[in-house]
């Protein structure tokens, strides 16, 4: 039996996780998810008959693999396509059409999570949420490994294990791992040197429905203070006729500034600097809100491919769109693909 142990429960994990299960027949997969959900940042929440994407957006089809694994390998049912455009706004808040959308911009009725959920669903993995890995142990005497987590319960020995969470927090774990080799430290070194953008999102709820002619607004410049406004009722099935969600999402100096201000005033800071933007004075009384905070949202680089490859030779892989070099969900998708069938090769 091939054991599998990996860190998180993001959209690469799932990924990775189908891959693994599909090729190797007796492999026995341990998912650990600090968080109650997964899929990471395409995460979805509900607010009575309204369903919403908070984190990511929407994924695109420009990778072949990810466009044939969400439409035809996976069930598609419940696929649903935003057909409307994206226009720009400058500093000043100038808006102005932007290109006509190329290839498909996807969602699902239930949201983005049920990417993860399918994929899992389509395995024999076990997925262990509300339990934070703390520490990483490799064992050299049989050359496996140990995840501990935050109430000191030991899960493994593992054959191999793969690390899915943000740059980041994968280079606290490098850094408090008890393993001894010259991979880890330069493996931890090359990983915290991502940079990353926090974002600050606020949801806003109305019960009359926008008359514009765009999905979403996105700033060109980084000279805004909001980064991106989409409209949830351009995906088929989760806003209720006649009524507006705009999921805004503010720029990352705003969201630096600003991230651990009390949410109340950021949502209200928000909610008028939206109102402005659209010129709709109606915008500045929501009728229900909702926030989230990401401080790890979106990496500017990827990761250095020899220090990954050297973790890889002793069994540690990450994946994510930090290791794909590109904030993008289909990116993260395509990197979980990549890795799951190296870590297959390799075992």
């Amino acid at each position: 039996m091939t054991r599998i142990g990996i860190v998180g429960a993001g959209s690469a994990a799932a990924a990775a996780t189908f891959v693994l299960d599909t090729a190797l027949k007796d492999a026995e997969i341990t998912v650990l998810e600090k968080s109650g959900g997964v899929c990471g940042r395409a995460a979805t929440r509900r607010h009575g008959d309204v369903t919403y994407d908070y984190g990511a957006n929407y994924v695109k089809s420009e990778d072949e693999r990810v466009a044939d694994l969400l439409t035809d390998t996976l069930d598609s049912e419940g696929l649903v396509d935003i057909v409307e455009p994206i226009y720009t706004f400058d500093a000043a808040g100038e808006i102005t059409p932007g290109r006509d959308p190329v290839g498909h911009r996807w969602s699902y009725k239930n949201g983005l999570t049920q990417i993860a959920k399918r994929l899992f669903a389509r395995t024999d993995a076990t997925v262990h949420r509300r339990t934070r890995v703390e520490t990483i142990v490799r064992h050299d005497v049989d050359e496996t490994w140990t995840l501990r987590d935050g109430d000191d319960r030991n899960w493994g020995p593992f054959d191999t294990i793969l690390l899915n969470p943000p740059a980041p927090q994968t280079a606290d774990l490098l850094a408090d791992a008890r393993w001894d080799h010259p991979a880890r430290e330069a493996l931890e070194d090359a990983v915290r040197k991502v940079p990353y953008r926090p974002v600050w999102t606020a949801i806003l709820g109305y019960e009359f429905e926008l008359d514009v002619p765009y999905y979403a607004l996105i700033n060109t410049d980084d000279e805004h203070e909001i980064g991106w406004v989409a409209r949830e009722e351009c995906k088929p099935g989760h806003v209720p006729t006649g009524e507006s969600v705009l999921v805004v999402q503010a720029g990352p100096d705003w969201s630096r500034e600003r991230y651990d201000d009390p949410p109340d005033e950021n949502v209200a800071a928000l909610t008028a600097l939206t109102a402005d933007l659209i010129g709709d004075d109606r915008l500045c009384d929501p009728a229900w809100t909702d926030n989230q905070g990401w401080r790890y949202a979106l990496p500017d680089e990827g990761v250095r491919r020899g220090p990954l490859r050297r973790a890889e030779s002793a069994g540690l892989y990450c994946a994510g769109d930090w290791v794909a070099g590109e904030a993008r969900l289909h990116a993260a998708l395509a990197c979980g693909l990549a890795v799951g069938e190296r870590m297959s090769y390799s075992l």
